[in-house]
């Protein structure tokens, strides 16, 4: 069974480039999904800039810390 966390980012508008409003999926098994939900469509890290860029970074590292922790103490 495949688990995942759903986030939501609301990166403010600075200067001539629009605000972005952004769901991110992290799958437990790896699989990412970001949907700009100002289009509907879906887009790849490397199209993320910015504070949108630093919170898909932040947030894929924290799950797998939190992946590597949970398997630590399943197989210690």
């Amino acid at each position: 069974m495949v688990n995942s966390e759903h986030f939501r980012y609301l990166e403010p508008s600075k200067g001539s480039r629009p605000s972005k409003d952004l769901t991110f999926k992290f799958y437990t098994d790896g699989k990412l999904e970001i949907i700009d939900n100002d289009t509907g469509h879906t887009m790849n890290p490397r199209e993320l800039t910015g504070g949108s860029y630093d919170f898909y970074v932040r947030q894929r590292l924290a799950l797998i810390k939190r992946d590597l922790q949970s398997k630590i103490a399943k197989y210690a």
